[in-house]
Protein backbone atom coordinates (compact mmCIF):
# COMPACT_ATOMS: atom_id res chain seq x y z
CA UNK A 1 0.00 0.00 0.00
CA UNK A 2 1.48 3.40 -0.96
CA UNK A 3 2.46 5.70 1.76
CA UNK A 4 -1.01 7.81 2.41
CA UNK A 5 -0.29 11.83 2.59
CA UNK A 6 -0.51 13.27 5.81
CA UNK A 7 -3.97 13.00 6.95
CA UNK A 8 -6.32 15.75 8.99
CA UNK A 9 -9.28 16.22 11.00
CA UNK A 10 -11.08 19.33 9.66
CA UNK A 11 -14.14 21.07 11.25
CA UNK A 12 -17.09 23.06 9.38
CA UNK A 13 -18.35 25.11 12.22
CA UNK A 14 -20.49 28.01 12.46
CA UNK A 15 -24.08 29.39 13.18
CA UNK A 16 -26.83 27.53 11.55
CA UNK A 17 -28.12 28.40 8.07
CA UNK A 18 -25.15 29.87 7.08
CA UNK A 19 -24.62 27.32 4.50
CA UNK A 20 -21.78 24.86 6.28
CA UNK A 21 -23.62 21.83 5.04
CA UNK A 22 -23.69 23.59 1.05
CA UNK A 23 -19.84 24.95 1.95
CA UNK A 24 -18.78 20.76 2.57
CA UNK A 25 -20.72 20.00 -0.86
CA UNK A 26 -19.16 21.91 -2.43
CA UNK A 27 -16.28 20.97 -1.32
CA UNK A 28 -16.33 17.28 -1.63
CA UNK A 29 -17.63 18.17 -5.39
CA UNK A 30 -14.46 20.55 -6.08
CA UNK A 31 -12.15 18.26 -4.84
CA UNK A 32 -13.29 15.08 -7.05
CA UNK A 33 -14.80 13.48 -3.97
CA UNK A 34 -18.02 13.49 -4.95
CA UNK A 35 -18.94 12.61 -9.04
CA UNK A 36 -21.00 15.61 -10.83
CA UNK A 37 -23.72 12.67 -12.21
CA UNK A 38 -24.49 12.73 -7.77
CA UNK A 39 -24.24 16.17 -7.41
CA UNK A 40 -27.22 16.49 -10.91
CA UNK A 41 -29.44 13.56 -9.24
CA UNK A 42 -29.62 15.95 -6.25
CA UNK A 43 -30.39 19.04 -7.76
CA UNK A 44 -32.99 17.32 -9.74
CA UNK A 45 -34.27 15.66 -6.49
CA UNK A 46 -33.92 19.69 -4.98
CA UNK A 47 -35.89 20.96 -7.94
CA UNK A 48 -39.08 19.02 -7.79
CA UNK A 49 -39.09 19.69 -3.65
CA UNK A 50 -38.83 23.80 -4.58
CA UNK A 51 -35.40 23.49 -2.28
CA UNK A 52 -33.01 24.36 -5.30
CA UNK A 53 -30.30 25.84 -2.66
CA UNK A 54 -30.01 22.52 -0.63
CA UNK A 55 -28.37 20.58 -3.66
CA UNK A 56 -24.94 20.72 -2.35
CA UNK A 57 -26.12 20.34 1.36
CA UNK A 58 -27.81 17.07 0.68
CA UNK A 59 -24.32 15.62 -0.41
CA UNK A 60 -23.68 15.56 3.59
CA UNK A 61 -27.01 15.56 4.91
CA UNK A 62 -27.66 11.88 3.66
CA UNK A 63 -29.98 11.44 6.58
CA UNK A 64 -34.08 11.27 4.95
CA UNK A 65 -34.78 13.61 8.51
CA UNK A 66 -32.44 16.02 7.49
CA UNK A 67 -33.45 16.65 3.91
CA UNK A 68 -36.84 17.18 5.60
CA UNK A 69 -36.37 19.36 8.45
CA UNK A 70 -32.93 21.34 6.13
CA UNK A 71 -31.00 21.31 9.11
CA UNK A 72 -27.87 18.66 10.05
CA UNK A 73 -28.24 16.32 13.17
CA UNK A 74 -25.42 14.19 13.15
CA UNK A 75 -21.82 14.58 12.66
CA UNK A 76 -21.44 13.15 9.32
CA UNK A 77 -17.68 12.00 8.58
CA UNK A 78 -16.28 12.29 5.08
CA UNK A 79 -13.08 12.10 3.09
CA UNK A 80 -11.62 14.26 0.23
CA UNK A 81 -8.03 14.90 -1.16
CA UNK A 82 -6.12 18.08 -1.76
CA UNK A 83 -2.83 17.39 -3.33
CA UNK A 84 -1.02 17.60 0.05
CA UNK A 85 -3.58 16.51 2.66
CA UNK A 86 -6.26 14.16 2.96
CA UNK A 87 -9.12 15.50 5.75
CA UNK A 88 -11.86 14.09 7.08
CA UNK A 89 -14.31 16.54 7.43
CA UNK A 90 -16.24 16.64 10.74
CA UNK A 91 -19.64 18.93 9.81
CA UNK A 92 -20.39 20.25 12.60
CA UNK A 93 -23.88 21.19 13.30
CA UNK A 94 -25.08 24.66 14.01
CA UNK A 95 -28.24 24.19 15.98
CA UNK A 96 -28.59 24.00 19.68
CA UNK A 97 -29.44 20.85 20.46
CA UNK A 98 -26.66 19.59 18.66
CA UNK A 99 -23.88 21.14 20.28
CA UNK A 100 -22.94 17.94 22.28
CA UNK A 101 -22.49 16.16 18.62
CA UNK A 102 -20.15 19.71 17.88
CA UNK A 103 -18.01 19.12 21.05
CA UNK A 104 -17.46 15.24 19.78
CA UNK A 105 -16.83 16.34 16.43
CA UNK A 106 -14.57 19.30 17.12
CA UNK A 107 -12.51 17.95 19.82
CA UNK A 108 -11.34 15.80 17.29
CA UNK A 109 -10.16 18.29 14.99
CA UNK A 110 -6.80 19.18 13.49
CA UNK A 111 -7.98 22.78 11.77
CA UNK A 112 -11.26 24.27 11.49
CA UNK A 113 -13.24 26.35 8.65
CA UNK A 114 -15.10 29.25 10.65
CA UNK A 115 -18.31 29.93 7.98
CA UNK A 116 -19.87 32.99 8.53
CA UNK A 117 -22.94 34.31 6.41
CA UNK A 118 -22.08 37.98 4.96
CA UNK A 119 -25.52 39.07 4.96
CA UNK A 120 -25.79 38.38 8.62
CA UNK A 121 -22.22 38.41 9.91
CA UNK A 122 -21.51 37.57 13.84
CA UNK A 123 -24.55 35.61 15.52
CA UNK A 124 -24.52 33.97 18.81
CA UNK A 125 -23.24 30.78 17.53
CA UNK A 126 -20.58 31.59 15.57
CA UNK A 127 -19.27 33.32 19.05
CA UNK A 128 -19.61 30.01 20.67
CA UNK A 129 -18.28 27.93 18.27
CA UNK A 130 -14.71 30.40 18.08
CA UNK A 131 -14.73 29.75 21.66
CA UNK A 132 -15.35 26.35 22.14
CA UNK A 133 -13.11 25.30 19.16
CA UNK A 134 -10.39 27.19 21.68
CA UNK A 135 -11.49 25.85 24.60
CA UNK A 136 -11.26 22.26 22.67
CA UNK A 137 -7.85 22.91 21.44
CA UNK A 138 -7.97 23.49 17.78
CA UNK A 139 -5.31 26.36 16.92
CA UNK A 140 -5.96 26.77 12.92
CA UNK A 141 -8.45 27.95 11.37
CA UNK A 142 -9.60 29.39 7.99
CA UNK A 143 -12.55 31.65 8.00
CA UNK A 144 -15.13 31.36 4.72
CA UNK A 145 -17.26 34.91 4.60
CA UNK A 146 -19.77 32.72 2.73
CA UNK A 147 -23.02 33.55 0.88
CA UNK A 148 -21.23 36.47 -1.03
CA UNK A 149 -23.33 36.36 -4.05
CA UNK A 150 -25.81 37.32 -1.57
CA UNK A 151 -24.39 40.67 -0.79
CA UNK A 152 -23.62 41.02 -4.87
CA UNK A 153 -20.25 40.48 -3.84
CA UNK A 154 -19.50 43.79 -2.23
CA UNK A 155 -15.96 44.58 -0.65
CA UNK A 156 -17.28 46.87 1.98
CA UNK A 157 -19.56 44.39 3.04
CA UNK A 158 -16.81 41.26 3.38
CA UNK A 159 -14.31 43.85 5.60
CA UNK A 160 -17.25 44.51 7.89
CA UNK A 161 -17.28 41.01 8.04
CA UNK A 162 -13.80 40.53 8.61
CA UNK A 163 -13.82 43.30 11.51
CA UNK A 164 -16.64 41.87 13.22
CA UNK A 165 -15.19 38.13 13.15
CA UNK A 166 -11.67 39.55 13.90
CA UNK A 167 -12.78 41.36 17.12
CA UNK A 168 -14.32 37.78 18.44
CA UNK A 169 -11.27 36.00 17.36
CA UNK A 170 -9.00 38.04 19.43
CA UNK A 171 -10.95 38.27 22.45
CA UNK A 172 -10.88 34.25 23.01
CA UNK A 173 -6.53 34.57 21.89
CA UNK A 174 -6.59 33.51 18.07
CA UNK A 175 -4.43 36.34 15.47
CA UNK A 176 -6.64 37.44 13.40
CA UNK A 177 -3.79 38.20 11.25
CA UNK A 178 -2.25 34.78 10.89
CA UNK A 179 -6.03 33.88 9.68
CA UNK A 180 -7.03 33.87 6.10
CA UNK A 181 -10.28 35.36 5.66
CA UNK A 182 -11.62 34.05 1.94
CA UNK A 183 -14.67 35.76 0.16
CA UNK A 184 -17.23 32.34 -0.86
CA UNK A 185 -20.45 31.45 -2.57
CA UNK A 186 -20.64 27.64 -1.77
CA UNK A 187 -23.92 27.57 -3.58
CA UNK A 188 -22.00 29.10 -6.67
CA UNK A 189 -18.87 28.13 -6.17
CA UNK A 190 -16.24 31.30 -6.17
CA UNK A 191 -12.93 31.16 -4.62
CA UNK A 192 -12.79 27.15 -3.71
CA UNK A 193 -10.22 26.03 -6.44
CA UNK A 194 -9.33 29.10 -7.86
CA UNK A 195 -9.99 33.38 -6.92
CA UNK A 196 -13.07 33.97 -8.64
CA UNK A 197 -13.88 36.64 -10.98
CA UNK A 198 -16.73 37.94 -8.58
CA UNK A 199 -13.80 38.96 -6.38
CA UNK A 200 -11.19 40.85 -8.16
CA UNK A 201 -10.28 42.72 -4.59
CA UNK A 202 -9.67 39.72 -3.34
CA UNK A 203 -6.02 38.84 -3.05
CA UNK A 204 -5.74 35.92 -0.24
CA UNK A 205 -5.57 32.15 -0.93
CA UNK A 206 -8.87 30.23 -2.86
CA UNK A 207 -10.56 27.52 -0.27
CA UNK A 208 -8.41 24.41 -1.39
CA UNK A 209 -5.15 26.36 -1.33
CA UNK A 210 -5.78 27.06 2.07
CA UNK A 211 -6.25 23.97 3.56
CA UNK A 212 -2.78 22.89 1.10
CA UNK A 213 -1.08 25.98 3.87
CA UNK A 214 -2.38 24.34 6.67
CA UNK A 215 0.40 22.76 9.11
CA UNK A 216 0.42 19.19 9.65
CA UNK A 217 -0.15 18.51 13.47
CA UNK A 218 2.95 17.29 15.38
CA UNK A 219 2.91 13.69 16.50
CA UNK A 220 2.93 13.74 20.33
CA UNK A 221 5.38 10.66 20.41
CA UNK A 222 7.55 12.28 23.36
CA UNK A 223 4.79 12.08 25.54
CA UNK A 224 3.95 9.25 27.97
CA UNK A 225 1.89 6.58 26.22
CA UNK A 226 -2.21 6.85 26.46
CA UNK A 227 -4.32 4.96 24.37
CA UNK A 228 -8.55 5.10 25.75
CA UNK A 229 -10.32 2.02 25.55
CA UNK A 230 -12.97 2.46 22.64
CA UNK A 231 -14.01 -1.58 23.57
CA UNK A 232 -12.68 -5.18 24.32
CA UNK A 233 -13.03 -8.29 22.42
CA UNK A 234 -12.41 -11.96 23.15
CA UNK A 235 -10.78 -13.82 19.88
CA UNK A 236 -9.90 -17.18 20.30
CA UNK A 237 -7.09 -18.39 20.03
CA UNK A 238 -5.78 -14.91 21.27
CA UNK A 239 -8.07 -13.84 24.68
CA UNK A 240 -8.91 -10.54 25.07
CA UNK A 241 -8.01 -7.72 22.50
CA UNK A 242 -8.65 -4.08 23.74
CA UNK A 243 -9.14 -1.31 20.51
CA UNK A 244 -8.29 2.34 20.66
CA UNK A 245 -6.56 5.51 19.28
CA UNK A 246 -3.43 5.83 20.05
CA UNK A 247 -3.39 9.46 21.59
CA UNK A 248 -0.04 10.05 22.92
CA UNK A 249 3.63 8.29 23.14
CA UNK A 250 4.36 4.86 21.09
CA UNK A 251 3.48 1.12 21.58
CA UNK A 252 5.79 -1.52 20.68
CA UNK A 253 5.34 -4.91 21.09
CA UNK A 254 7.04 -6.21 24.23
CA UNK A 255 6.43 -2.95 26.23
CA UNK A 256 4.98 -3.23 30.63
CA UNK A 257 1.38 -1.79 30.00
CA UNK A 258 -1.16 -1.24 32.82
CA UNK A 259 -5.01 -0.41 32.17
CA UNK A 260 -5.90 2.39 34.77
CA UNK A 261 -8.49 2.95 36.86
CA UNK A 262 -8.53 -0.83 37.13
CA UNK A 263 -4.66 -1.67 37.41
CA UNK A 264 -4.83 -4.67 35.62
CA UNK A 265 -1.15 -4.78 33.26
CA UNK A 266 1.01 -6.81 31.72
CA UNK A 267 3.41 -7.54 28.76
CA UNK A 268 1.89 -6.41 25.20
CA UNK A 269 1.84 -9.87 23.05
CA UNK A 270 0.79 -7.95 19.71
CA UNK A 271 -0.59 -4.93 18.20
CA UNK A 272 -2.38 -4.90 14.81
CA UNK A 273 -3.93 -1.94 12.50
CA UNK A 274 -6.24 -2.63 9.53
CA UNK A 275 -5.84 -6.46 10.18
CA UNK A 276 -2.27 -6.21 9.68
CA UNK A 277 0.12 -7.36 12.49
CA UNK A 278 2.64 -4.39 13.01
CA UNK A 279 5.70 -3.25 15.19
CA UNK A 280 4.60 -0.34 16.75
CA UNK A 281 1.68 1.88 16.69
CA UNK A 282 2.20 5.79 17.12
CA UNK A 283 -0.62 8.98 17.45
CA UNK A 284 -3.27 8.74 15.42
CA UNK A 285 -3.35 4.67 14.90
CA UNK A 286 -6.55 2.98 14.96
CA UNK A 287 -5.52 -0.04 16.99
CA UNK A 288 -6.41 -3.46 18.28
CA UNK A 289 -3.70 -4.60 20.69
CA UNK A 290 -3.22 -7.95 23.16
CA UNK A 291 -1.65 -7.97 26.49
CA UNK A 292 -0.81 -11.16 28.18
CA UNK A 293 -2.45 -11.86 31.53
CA UNK A 294 -4.91 -10.13 30.68
CA UNK A 295 -8.76 -11.49 31.43
CA UNK A 296 -12.43 -10.29 29.97
CA UNK A 297 -13.00 -8.23 33.12
CA UNK A 298 -10.07 -6.41 33.52
CA UNK A 299 -10.56 -4.36 30.84
CA UNK A 300 -13.70 -2.09 29.90
CA UNK A 301 -14.66 1.22 27.55
CA UNK A 302 -12.89 4.03 29.55
CA UNK A 303 -10.04 2.75 30.70
CA UNK A 304 -6.31 4.03 29.50
CA UNK A 305 -3.52 1.91 28.62
CA UNK A 306 -0.23 3.47 29.31
CA UNK A 307 3.21 2.16 30.48
CA UNK A 308 3.88 0.71 33.73
CA UNK A 309 6.51 3.48 34.59
CA UNK A 310 4.37 6.24 33.99
CA UNK A 311 0.95 5.23 34.52
CA UNK A 312 -2.01 7.14 33.44
CA UNK A 313 -3.46 9.86 36.24
CA UNK A 314 -6.98 8.46 38.06
CA UNK A 315 -8.20 11.61 39.69
CA UNK A 316 -9.68 11.26 43.11
CA UNK A 317 -10.26 14.89 42.76
CA UNK A 318 -9.66 17.35 39.61
CA UNK A 319 -9.23 21.05 38.93
CA UNK A 320 -11.10 22.19 35.51
CA UNK A 321 -11.57 25.66 33.61
CA UNK A 322 -15.28 25.43 32.31
CA UNK A 323 -17.21 27.47 30.04
CA UNK A 324 -21.16 27.34 30.88
CA UNK A 325 -22.87 26.79 27.58
CA UNK A 326 -26.47 26.11 28.63
CA UNK A 327 -28.30 25.91 31.69
CA UNK A 328 -31.82 26.37 32.84
CA UNK A 329 -30.94 27.53 36.60
CA UNK A 330 -27.88 28.65 38.11
CA UNK A 331 -25.34 25.56 38.93
CA UNK A 332 -24.22 25.10 42.76
CA UNK A 333 -21.93 22.89 45.27
CA UNK A 334 -23.01 19.42 44.93
CA UNK A 335 -24.49 19.14 41.22
CA UNK A 336 -23.43 16.00 39.88
CA UNK A 337 -24.06 16.14 35.95
CA UNK A 338 -21.93 13.37 33.90
CA UNK A 339 -18.26 14.28 32.30
CA UNK A 340 -17.36 13.01 28.97
CA UNK A 341 -13.67 12.97 28.04
CA UNK A 342 -11.41 10.76 25.96
CA UNK A 343 -13.89 7.22 26.12
CA UNK A 344 -15.03 7.34 29.37
CA UNK A 345 -18.23 8.87 31.11
CA UNK A 346 -18.28 9.35 34.74
CA UNK A 347 -20.89 11.82 36.65
CA UNK A 348 -18.81 13.84 39.09
CA UNK A 349 -19.78 16.39 41.82
CA UNK A 350 -18.86 20.22 41.87
CA UNK A 351 -17.09 20.23 45.20
CA UNK A 352 -16.33 23.97 45.11
CA UNK A 353 -16.35 27.07 42.87
CA UNK A 354 -12.80 28.57 42.79
CA UNK A 355 -13.32 31.71 40.55
CA UNK A 356 -15.93 32.83 38.29
CA UNK A 357 -13.45 34.48 35.36
CA UNK A 358 -14.29 37.08 33.20
CA UNK A 359 -14.64 35.31 29.47
CA UNK A 360 -13.26 37.95 27.25
CA UNK A 361 -10.26 38.03 28.89
CA UNK A 362 -9.64 34.90 31.17
CA UNK A 363 -9.33 37.04 34.66
CA UNK A 364 -10.32 36.18 37.91
CA UNK A 365 -13.22 38.68 38.79
CA UNK A 366 -14.83 36.76 41.73
CA UNK A 367 -13.23 34.49 44.04
CA UNK A 368 -16.16 31.32 45.53
CA UNK A 369 -18.64 32.71 43.97
CA UNK A 370 -22.50 30.78 45.63
CA UNK A 371 -23.47 30.14 41.74
CA UNK A 372 -22.63 30.45 38.18
CA UNK A 373 -24.90 30.24 35.12
CA UNK A 374 -25.21 29.86 31.35
CA UNK A 375 -22.32 32.25 29.80
CA UNK A 376 -19.94 31.99 33.07
CA UNK A 377 -16.50 30.76 32.98
CA UNK A 378 -15.20 29.46 35.93
CA UNK A 379 -12.89 27.62 37.89
CA UNK A 380 -13.90 24.50 39.64
CA UNK A 381 -13.07 21.73 41.95
CA UNK A 382 -14.57 18.40 40.83
CA UNK A 383 -14.68 14.88 42.18
CA UNK A 384 -15.40 11.98 40.07
CA UNK A 385 -18.05 9.49 41.74
CA UNK A 386 -16.18 6.60 40.29
CA UNK A 387 -12.76 6.19 39.25
CA UNK A 388 -11.70 8.26 36.37
CA UNK A 389 -8.87 8.62 33.97
CA UNK A 390 -8.22 12.27 33.35
CA UNK A 391 -4.17 14.42 32.88
CA UNK A 392 -3.54 18.01 33.67
CA UNK A 393 -4.35 19.37 29.51
CA UNK A 394 -0.93 21.65 30.02
CA UNK A 395 0.83 17.90 30.34
CA UNK A 396 -1.53 15.63 27.89
CA UNK A 397 -3.67 17.55 26.56
CA UNK A 398 -5.16 14.89 25.01
CA UNK A 399 -6.70 13.58 27.80
CA UNK A 400 -7.34 16.97 29.81
CA UNK A 401 -10.61 17.70 27.39
CA UNK A 402 -13.89 17.12 28.71
CA UNK A 403 -17.62 17.74 28.05
CA UNK A 404 -20.61 18.01 31.11
CA UNK A 405 -23.71 16.40 30.04
CA UNK A 406 -27.08 16.52 31.89
CA UNK A 407 -30.83 16.70 31.20
CA UNK A 408 -30.19 15.27 27.50
CA UNK A 409 -27.78 18.76 26.63
CA UNK A 410 -24.24 20.02 26.79
CA UNK A 411 -23.49 22.07 29.96
CA UNK A 412 -20.66 22.64 29.91
CA UNK A 413 -16.85 22.41 28.36
CA UNK A 414 -13.70 22.47 30.03
CA UNK A 415 -10.09 21.90 30.14
CA UNK A 416 -8.68 19.93 33.14
CA UNK A 417 -5.91 22.36 35.52
CA UNK A 418 -4.83 19.74 37.63
CA UNK A 419 -5.26 16.66 38.73
CA UNK A 420 -4.97 15.11 42.78
CA UNK A 421 -4.37 11.62 42.44
CA UNK A 422 -6.46 8.60 44.42
CA UNK A 423 -3.85 7.38 46.99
Amino acid sequence: MAAEKPHLNLAVIGHIDHGKSTFVGRLMFETGAVPPHIIEKFKEEAKLKGKESFAFAWVMDTLKEERERGITIDIAHKRFDTEKYYFTVVDCPGHRDFVKNMITGASQADAAVLVVAAPDGVMAQTKEHIFLSKTLGINQLIVAVNKMDAVKYDEKRYKEVVEQVSQILKMIGYKPDQIPFVPTSAFEGDNFKTNSANTPWYKGPAIIQALNNLKEPEKPTALPLRVPVEDAYTISGIGTVPVGRVETGIMKKGDQVVFMPSGAGGEVKSIEMHHEEIPQAVPGDNIGWSVRGIGKNDVRRGDVCGPKAAPPSVAFEFTGQIVVLQHPSAITVGYTPVFHSHTTQVACMFQSIDQKLDPKTGQAKEQNPPFIKAGDAAIVTFRPTKPMVLEPAKEIPQLGRFAVRDMGMTIAAGVCLSVKKKD
